[in-house]
């Protein structure tokens, strides 16, 4: 149709809109479906799930983040491969689907930014100092000064927007960094929660921050040409919709959470009045001259922590996530023509803006990371990280194409430049990032190694709240004093389900009281914490790893080695049922014992839990005493079961017994390991000579039925009983018991202790000492204190039995 003015006459297409081609009478009636508006976008809406899904499954050995396939499938389906085939374009995306497809694409991306913003904490900027604002400013400067430059390049005369505004959007493109995909890949690759994730959270925050500001002066420069006065109203209107959010919205909010009961669910329309403001807020900022989704972000940060959030997330994240979100990246690809990208220059100058756009970022990051002392390897990994490209840049680049401030083969060009970029990050972190690195080495990794005067630090691994009353028991039993106190780390495994992000939490409790209708690691923190308000010397720092079973002891190496722990705790994969027999609860619990085995960084103690002094008796005003034993056979493993013994050996309400099994002559392949026990054993002695609580008795024995028959006879009143797991240790006392070995990583004696057919009533605690580059073998040993604890308490003990007080001689 011609539109006719003054002087010229100009020609526009028309698209006609007739109520009845929404849904079609059907093909019985002679009606085409693709001519019809719902079923057209049902195909388009299947085709893009399909395509997209296909290549997040092909490129997952890649570890290539969800962004990349979603944004490829949308070139696979438009006019650079399928598109060019002219009728695949009419019949599959013709021009008159384009609006109702961009419309469902833009509502997916305002509840998607509104989610961020939910799960958004602000506070971690404060927490991490001025460190994120040097980086994040650093990182963003080098890359928009280098797209200063190709804007020069890129920018062609016959483009009607000024080279000003090109320069802008430009700029902003190659400098933003994706905070939802950063988060992403910071969590498959197990480094949200550490030193290197939390600086790169809070400075992707502070870049997605100024790129907003960027984007709402971009936007008001293309559509005025000039810095005017409407400019600075955008501007202006924006500070002002953010100041009342937080000081009018969130107030509203907070009284909303207020009025609901504590454990109770949310009422409904408070949810449904929430996700109506959400559209609201869109269309204030889209009508003051921002970005839409600019006003459901600020919403979303301004949510309270607790329920609200929390049920937020639940109703709309796997909706709009897997359903909607994808369309937007897809219309990406849709919209993007490769085929504009022709001759060997452009392509040459392609990869040049790819490699110089990327070294910016390092570059940048890396030299600020250095200036705020953080490790070369930690900065590179960080500028890596700073080059992740995803929601906002795809806007950025959007509202440019829209604007007339891109033309196809700009659009194209930042298409690929933004899809290359997050390509490389998270395979190049993963090289940088190996699981066998080492961080900063700590000498106590053993008990045996660790000091009387210093802090002992635990891991405590925890899969449901039937662990819980057992391992508090042990707690206790530990002995922490004010000289030697204990720093508990709780960590609760939980497998990953559904769409959920596998990532490592550390909880505050009492942020986790708001929430504990909604947290299933509340109640089991909560027993912990009312145990250690009973104990002065106690402290307890709750975590929450969500893994997949294959990668969850990366999880618990991975604190263990950042938090410096000397002993990780793990319960065993059998629970003691009514009848006394042991029945498997999780097998994947198994797997992930075996591989915490063989890599930890300290050492390991497996709990076979049959209770530990009962789980109704109080924790430290009773009466009780707990009777332990520890079975000692010789070898590393065994050494380090006794340093743990003898730590509890101090306790006041514990009594211990050590049975020591010798053949009566040297038949060791390792003579060594033999004077390294003998030396300990002498030194413990030695360490509890005045201890009334301790007996020590040796048994000699021929082979391994003898030691069977010794171990059944044994007093059947032990709370626990403490074993190493004996790897590498080869004697006639345990001669054949590994050939029935039902559960290897326990050990035979450990195996034989939590069979079924044993009939016994105590605790198991099986330990594996941490044989790695730092244990100094014999020095270790020689140089081990003479007590686990210089000062006593005088309060009188009970005698054990006489029959198994031996003497302290061995």
């Amino acid at each position: 149709m011609a539109e006719k003015g003054s002087n010229t006459t100009s020609y526009r297409p028309i698209v006609c809109y007739a109520p009845t081609m929404i849904t079609t009478n059907g093909i019985w009636q002679g009606d085409n479906p693709l001519d019809y508006a719902l079923p057209l976008f049902v195909l388009q809406l299947t085709l893009i799930i399909l395509t997209t899904r296909f290549l997040v499954f092909v490129m997952k050995p890649f570890r290539q983040p969800r962004v990349i396939p979603e944004i490829l499938g949308g070139i696979i389906l438009g006019p650079s491969i399928l598109g060019q085939s002219k009728k695949f374009a009419e019949m599959v995306f013709p021009l008159r689907s384009v609006m109702v497809l961009e419309t469902m694409a833009n509502v997916g991306i305002l509840y998607f930014l509104f989610l961020v913003g939910v799960e958004m904490d602000i506070v971690m900027i404060k927490n991490t100092g001025k460190k994120a604002l040097v980086i994040s400013s650093a990182g963003m400067i080098l890359p928009f000064l280098i797209g200063v430059s190709f804007a020069f390049v890129l920018h062609t005369s016959g483009q009607w927007v000024k080279l000003g505004t090109f320069i802008i959007f430009l700029g902003v493109s190659l400098s933003v960094t994706a905070f939802p995909v950063l988060a992403r890949i910071l969590a498959e690759l197990k480094l949200l929660n550490t030193d290197v994730g939390k600086i790169a959270m809070a400075s992707a925050l502070i870049n997605d921050m100024a790129a907003w500001i960027l984007l709402a002066l971009a936007i008001a420069i293309a559509e005025d040409e000039a810095l005017s006065l409407s400019s600075l109203w955008v501007l202006f209107s924006s500070i002002g919709f953010v100041l009342f959010c937080f000081f009018a919205v969130r107030p509203m909010l907070v009284w909303i959470l207020q009025r609901t009961p504590e454990g109770e669910a949310i009422n409904e329309f408070y949810i449904c009045l929430i996700l109506t403001l959400v559209m609201l807020f869109g269309f204030i900022t889209d009508a003051m001259g921002t970005h839409a989704v600019f006003g459901a972000f600020v919403f979303g940060l301004i949510i309270p922590n607790g329920p609200i959030g929390v049920m937020l997330i639940e109703k709309l994240e796997d909706f709009v996530s897997a359903l909607l979100l994808p369309i937007f990246f897809a219309i990406n690809g849709l919209k993007t023509d490769i085929t504009t990208i022709k001759g060997v220059g452009t392509w040459m100058l392609l990869a040049l803006v790819i490699v110089l756009a990327s070294l910016g970022k390092v570059t940048g990051t890396l030299l600020a990371s250095l200036y705020c002392n953080i490790p070369f390897h930690e900065g590179l990994t960080l500028g890596l990280l700073m080059n992740t490209k995803g929601l906002l840049e795809m806007i950025v680049l959007n509202v440019g194409k829209d604007q007339k401030v891109l033309d196809d083969k700009s659009f194209a060009i930042l298409i690929v430049v933004a899809t290359c970029m997050t390509a490389i990050v998270q395979p190049a972190i993963t090289n940088i990032q190996k699981p066998g690195r080492k961080y900063v080495p700590y000498k106590r990794r053993t008990v045996q190694q660790a000091k009387p005067g210093g802090e002992l630090r635990l891991l405590v691994c925890i899969h449901t709240p039937r662990n819980v009353p057992t391992i508090i028991h042990l707690l206790e039993a530990t002995n922490a004093t004010k000289n030697s106190p204990i720093r508990a780390y709780i960590l609760h495994l939980l497998e990953v389900t559904g769409r959920q992000s596998a990532m490592l939490i550390v909880h505050n409790m009492r942020k986790l009281a708001t929430n504990q209708s909604n947290n299933k690691s509340y109640h089991i923190f909560k027993a912990f914490e009312n145990f250690v308000q009973q104990e002065e010397f106690i402290t307890l720092n709750p975590l929450t790893a969500i893994s997949p079973p294959t990668t969850m002891h990366e999880d618990i190496c991975g604190v263990a080695e950042d938090k410096h722990v000397t002993l990780i705790v793990l319960p065993f994969h059998k629970q003691q049922t009514v009848d006394g027999g042991m029945e498997v609860t999780n097998p994947a619990i198994r797997t992930i014992n075996v591989n915490v085995l063989d890599n930890a960084p300290c050492s390991v103690a497996i709990l076979v839990d049959r209770g530990f002094n009962g789980p109704a008796r109080s924790f430290s005003g009773n009466n009780k005493f707990h009777h332990v034993a520890v079975l000692f056979f010789g070898g590393p493993d065994d050494r380090e079961a006794l340093a743990f013994a003898w730590r509890l050996s101090e306790h006041q309400r514990n009594n211990l017994t050590i049975l020591r099994f010798t053949t009566g002559e040297n038949t060791s392949h390792n003579g060594l390991e033999e004077d390294l026990d003998e030396k300990y054993i002498n030194k413990f002695c030695e360490g509890t000579e005045d201890n009334s609580s301790v007996a020590y008795m040796e048994r000699e024995v021929s082979h391994g039925e003898e030691t069977v028959g010794i171990i059944r006879s044994m007093n059947k009143n032990h709370d626990l009983v403490i074993v190493g797991r004996g790897r590498g240790v080869t004697s006639p006392v345990t001669a054949g018991l590994s050939d029935w070995c039902e559960c290897p990583e326990l050990g035979a004696i450990g195996d034989l202790l939590a069979s079924p057919d044993f009939t016994s009533t105590y605790s198991v605690l099986v330990v594996q000492q941490y044989q790695g580059d730092e244990v100094l073998g014999d020095v270790a040993t020689i140089n081990m204190p003479e007590s686990p604890n210089e000062h006593h308490n005088d309060e009188a003990r009970p005698s054990p039995a006489p029959e198994e007080k031996i003497g302290h001689q061995p």
